[in-house]
């Protein structure tokens, strides 16, 4: 690709960003459609400056991740629904209208999460355990419930769990009591098993038979202890790439309006990963 006077402007704003997987899965898409544009990770501690300089700049698309899903929303001169409604955005589209520009607020996590599960399960009717009580257990929360399926929420931290809980209008139960939970789906929301505290699991190994399906969206490593009991239980299984993925699949089809290359985005993960 040759940048130019033309070249479309994306990238992904946080703190830190350097070891996103993001610009990898999204310049693999836009070579592969001959699309003249960049993805770039922009480090953005002060979220206000960076708005201002998207703004100012341009930018077509932008993912937002950590620290900013939040408190972005407060920047922003439109938001969508669905967004509102999880209380979270994780993208961002600069978009013309008679007035100039807006830039505009969506939430993709809930549609990577569900599309994720459903190619390997149906949602609707399901009966599902979501384990973990921050902004991404309750971006699949509620798009586990948006697709139809019974959820019990479970956490370590009660207060936290609990408000969760009456925002999603399902039970919650503790961690604590997991021996004693059942289901089709079991998805960890949480960074239990992530590098370097690989040994550990969120649930103990024998509960994981009472389950069909486990996902998990951490994703380093990609084969988490979770992930490798349930396999050895029988489970399908879900790592956390297919979030990421398909989370971005949707922003990138927000973006630019084409189909996505959904393959060569997987692929382009898998080899950023290592």
């Amino acid at each position: 690709m040759v940048i130019n006077g033309k070249t479309a402007l994306y990238g992904i704003v946080g703190n830190p960003v350097a070891h996103s997987l993001s610009p990898a899965m999204h310049n693999a898409a836009l070579a592969d459609l001959d699309i003249n544009g960049v993805y770039l990770p922009f480090p953005a501690p002060d979220i206000e400056a960076a708005i201002t300089g998207i703004r100012g700049l341009g930018i077509q698309g932008v993912s937002v991740t950590i620290p900013h899903k939040e408190s972005v929303m407060a920047l922003l001169d439109e938001i969508d629904p669905v967004a509102k409604r999880i209380g979270a955005v994780n993208t961002l589209i600069l978009q013309a209208d008679e007035n100039g520009k807006k830039l505009i607020g969506l939430n993709t996590d809930w549609l990577g999460a569900t599309r994720a599960l459903e190619e390997e399960t149906g949602l609707d009717g399901a009966h599902a355990v979501l384990i973990g009580a921050g902004g991404s257990a309750r971006a699949i929360g509620f798009g586990l419930l948006e697709r139809g399926a019974d959820l019990i929420l479970c956490s370590r931290t009660e207060s936290r769990g609990r408000s969760m809980a009456e925002e999603l209008r399902c039970p919650w139960v503790s961690l604590a009591e997991a021996e004693h939970l059942s289901g089709n789906i079991l998805i960890n929301a949480t960074s239990v098993g992530m590098q370097p505290n690989t040994a550990v699991s969120p649930v103990p190994a024998t509960i994981l038979s009472r389950f069909q399906v486990v996902m998990d969206i951490v994703y380093a490593p990609l084969r988490t202890r979770l992930l490798q009991e349930a396999e050895s239980a029988g489970c399908k299984t879900i790592n956390g790439l297919e979030m990421l993925l398909y989370q971005g699949v949707a922003q990138f089809e927000q973006w630019t309006g084409r189909a996505a290359p959904v393959e060569v985005m997987r692929k382009a993960l898998a080899a950023a990963l290592g």
